[in-house]
Order: C-alpha cells, then structure tokens, then sequence
C-alpha cells in the first residue's frame, strides 16, 4: 500500500538540511532502485523551485510499504529526523486516483 510521509522542518532548517542532505538522498534512491517511490520532494518556504538562503519549511514522500507501521519505522529512520531537520513527521496511508 501507499503511504504520505508529511514532515515539517524546525525554524532556519537549511543548514541541518545541507548536512544532511546525502544520507537522506541515498535513502530515497534505494526506494528508488526498488520501484516503490511514487514521489519526493521539499516544501520551498517561497514561491519558487529553488530558494536559496530561504530554505524549506517540510517535504513530503509518497512511497510503497508493507504496512503503515513499517512506513513509520522508515520515516523515523531519516537522517533529517535524526540530525533535527524536522519538527514533526506525519505518515498516513494514501490512496493514488491520478495519475494511473
């Protein structure tokens, strides 16, 4: 099944962010390689793709897992929850209608 993984980053993020960056990267190409990321992707804190010195205020992840509490288990293993970038983490089960 499909889970969302809703984060919202703590104030001034940017620099836990680029930090951590790679792991997080790594972690999501391996969902990637397995055909289970649907798809990824920051929350610019402005109106624009590339925000600079801005940052961003969350992501959102929408990826396969075997179960709701497996999906948890992932979340709570990001290197951005583990280096602070986020302040609150939500995972819900989602349901695609489109595209398909």
């Amino acid at each position: 099944m499909l889970y969302a993984i809703i984060s919202e980053d703590v104030e001034n993020s940017l620099d836990k962010r680029l930090s951590a960056r790679p792991a997080h990267i790594q972690r999501l190409q391996g969902l990637q390689n397995q055909g289970r990321l649907i798809l990824a992707g920051p929350h610019p804190t402005i109106d624009c793709e590339e925000p600079g010195d801005n940052g961003f205020s969350g992501s959102l992840i929408v990826a396969e897992f075997p179960s709701l509490e497996e999906a948890r288990q992932w979340a709570d293993a990001d290197p951005y929850r583990e280096s602070g970038v986020y302040a609150r983490v939500t995972v819900k089960p989602f349901k695609q209608v489109f595209p398909r």
